[in-house]
């Protein structure tokens, strides 16, 4: 490894390539850097503590976004999904127990994932059009069941997941342990588990995935699932937080994760990407905000911001490719 390093920066534009390469951790650096000059609050407890409350919900639709993009795929439906199925949370835990609820919301999750999973894999149905469509059902029957008001918690089992959600564990907010969890499994299953090795050969080549035998149609639509029940997941923590659910949540959520995720380096052409770099993505997109937030920049100003950061680490992957 030192040789490779060593040979990296002897080499003529050996440093930059280096830097492009790695360009998710430096720029994820830099922006602490940053942070840290311009603001004396940035490394409070309590602004680390809230950017990583924001960010969780986001982060653990990344690491589903992410599944899918890996298969030359992608899940608009995401963000609508988030606020059906926190409506969806808080009916159930006003009637059922806390574990029930918590259940069925996450197997609901699973089945509207493979509502897009089915039509994508076996249907053969454009990726963009099958969620589009799933993401203005989703997002209508959300303000249907909710009547168009939000729905609040009203049990103590509601009390107790608003009081986990709300709460820290050793410091760090315990839905950001959960987002962590979940970049931990997804970093294991991608480099270490025949599924996620199989997602990403589909991804890169998916007739020659096909030609040697792998059921591609069958693995597209577990990853649907999979993202719809890490969309499950984001809705219960969300929820939780404000002690409601409401279907105004997870608004463009699926374009925060798909940024989120092309930034940490994953090709939307499918094949390459990863669990950390996703993660750092999520990251970078927070600090982005929270910077913004702590320089009183207005929030339109700060999508215009998030666009070009996109264009940016776009462009980086092509100067990488070379």
């Amino acid at each position: 490894m030192a040789l490779t390093l060593k040979q990296q920066f002897s080499s003529p534009g050996g440093i930059l390539k280096f830097l492009i390469k790695h360009n998710t951790i430096f720029i994820f650096l830099l922006l602490v850097i940053f942070s840290a000059f311009i603001s004396d609050v940035f490394f409070t407890s309590v602004n680390l503590s809230n950017l990583l409350k924001q960010v969780s919900g986001i982060g653990i639709i990344s690491i589903g976004m992410l599944i899918v993009i890996l298969t030359g795929g992608i899940d608009l439906s995401v963000g609508s999904m988030v606020a059906l199925l926190a409506v969806t949370f808080a009916i159930l835990i006003n009637i059922v127990v806390l574990p029930v609820a918590i259940v069925l919301t996450i197997l609901i999750g699973f089945g509207l994932g493979s509502v897009a999973g089915y039509l994508v894999a076996y249907q053969k149905m454009a990726p963009f059009i099958a969620t589009l469509a799933l993401m203005t059902v989703a997002r209508g029957l959300g303000f249907i069941y909710s009547k168009g008001s939000p729905i609040t918690f009203k049990t103590p089992g509601g009390e107790f997941m608003s009081n986990f959600a709300n709460n820290s564990t050793l410091g760090v907010p315990n839905i950001a342990i959960v987002f962590f969890i979940i970049v931990i499994i997804a970093m294991v299953m991608l480099k270490y588990n025949v599924f996620g090795r199989l997602i990403i050969a589909i991804g890169s080549n998916e007739e020659a995935s096909r030609l040697s035998g792998i059921k591609v149609s069958k693995y597209k639509f577990l990853v649907y699932a999979i993202s719809g029940s890490l969309a499950a997941i984001a809705a219960i923590i969300v929820a939780s937080r404000t002690n409601l659910g409401s279907p105004n949540m997870g608004m463009a959520w699926e374009l925060d994760a798909i940024a989120a995720v092309v930034i940490g380096g994953a090709s939307l052409n499918g094949g390459k990407g990863s669990a950390i770099n996703t993660l750092m993505g999520v990251l970078i997109l927070g600090l982005i905000g929270n910077i913004l937030n702590l320089l009183n920049v207005p929030s339109y100003p700060q999508q215009v911001v998030k666009g070009g950061i996109i264009i940016f680490a776009v462009l980086l992957q092509r100067f990488e490719k070379k």
